[in-house]
């Protein structure tokens, strides 16, 4: 995609179909990239975004489609392996699109497959294990796709001057293989499997780990224990029991607010980097990248003696206040490298509270309804990230309306927590 500090320099209103009539500053081949391959040069910030927004609408449908699925009927492990190979699919169809509109219809069927993913890791993963190393666990895939963030910008370093269809093509066949890993090698929740009825497989994967961890395992239902939910949950029922239940409506309304400020953050910071003075891009997506993996290490080593409310208002209010500073005229007119470090640092804070929310939403849940919960969640923050691609392309001429904008709001929805009971 062009850069967005280049202009054209005649008026593109009064654009001809020959393009002799005006120039644009672009030093790589046409097929580089989606805008200059398909002439979008001089489109409006909605046309230009449109892709973007279609995949997080399409996070956003398929979340709710499909949120309530991996708890009543395929569990998590089926449902991960199955939405990761629809998106794998959907993705390397991606590298064949040849207009926009096709482009982007496929990117939002590549996000409706992509909505539940994190969510069934992130429960089987947690579920897989006691209690006390549920934060531990969880934090540990973060840390596994922080690193699939910082290998985004590597890619497209490695692949300047080719087409963008490679790009599409390199980051499918990954996903592929990692399907067919959580199929042959990983064991479905114990856990859901007994609120489904299933005792003795429950058990017998339970049989399954021990024997793996060297452990002589003599297990069975009598010495068992574990918390029984008499909940019944068929398709969708975990909705209308999040709902009835005016506890876990309460709880669930507030922490989907606290989710949307800080997708809109997440999401939107490393669309918008384009829009600060700071002008190599690959560098900046590099070290937002990278700033995740202190968030991940805070999380790791210090969720099991944190509290969940203080760090995740405190993250917030910092992480609001250092975007807004970001696009002050003060910071920008001393230097660009103080200009980057406050982002940094608002988008380090916005991924902490990122990390923590969802360990917080996991023990707000009880299993029968957990995936579904933390779906909505996810929803929600994906719902920040269908606005924070437009609120990018439209801060390309004042930055305010992109980072002042998310400063704002996560400041705003982040003061949510404290109407929400503690569970460390």
């Amino acid at each position: 995609m062009a850069n967005s500090n280049d202009q054209p320099s005649s008026n593109c209103n009064n654009i001809s179909s020959s393009s002799s009539d005006y120039s644009w500053p672009w030093n790589l081949p046409q097929h580089t990239s989606t805008i200059s391959e398909w002439g979008l040069q001089c489109a409006g910030s909605i046309l230009t975004s449109l892709p973007e927004s279609a995949f997080f609408t399409g996070c956003l449908i398929g979340g709710f489609v499909l949120a309530t699925i991996a708890d009543s009927w395929l569990g998590r492990k089926k449902m991960l392996c199955f939405t990761c190979l629809a998106m794998a699919i959907s993705t390397l169809l991606t590298a064949f699109a040849n207009n926009l509109w096709t482009y982007s219809a496929l990117r939002l069927i590549c996000g409706f497959s992509r909505s539940t993913i994190s969510t069934s890791a992130l429960v089987l993963s947690t579920e897989l294990v006691g209690k006390q190393w549920r934060g531990q666990v969880g934090v540990i895939g973060y840390f596994c796709y922080t690193l699939g963030f910082l290998s985004l910008p590597a890619i497209a370093y490695v692949n300047i001057g080719s087409t963008w269809r490679n790009l599409y093509l390199y980051t499918s066949i990954p996903t592929i293989a990692y399907s067919i890993i959580v199929y042959f090698f990983v064991f479905e929740s114990p856990r859901w499997l007994f609120i489904k009825g299933e005792i003795e497989e429950g058990i017998d994967i339970l049989k399954k780990m021990a024997n793996k961890a060297n452990y002589e395992s003599t297990i069975s239902i009598s010495y068992l224990s574990f918390e029984e939910e008499k909940w019944n949950v068929n398709l969708y029922s975990s909705i209308k029991i999040l709902i009835e239940k005016k506890w876990a409506l309460q709880r669930l309304s507030t922490i989907m607010a606290i989710g949307f400020g800080v997708g809109l953050v997440y999401y939107g910071m490393p669309l918008a980097l384009g829009n600060l003075a700071f002008n190599n891009l690959y560098l900046s997506v590099t070290l937002n990248a990278l700033s995740e993996f202190p968030a991940s290490l805070i999380a790791f080593f210090f969720i099991a003696n944190l509290n969940r409310r203080t760090p995740i208002l405190v993250f917030c209010i910092i992480s609001g206040i250092c975007s807004i500073m970001s696009v002050v005229k003060e910071v920008k007119r001393y230097t660009k490298t103080l200009q980057i470090g406050v982002e940094l640092v608002s988008f380090f804070s916005a991924c902490s509270a990122f990390n923590i929310l969802l360990i917080y939403t996991i023990e707000l849940f009880p299993t029968c309804v957990r995936n579904s919960a933390v779906s909505m969640v996810r929803q929600a923050i994906v719902v920040g990230g269908v606005f924070s691609p437009v609120l990018a392309a439209a801060g390309r001429g004042d930055g305010f309306v992109s980072y002042g904008v998310f400063g704002v709001v996560i400041m705003c929805f982040g003061l949510f927590v404290i109407y929400l009971p503690e569970t460390k």
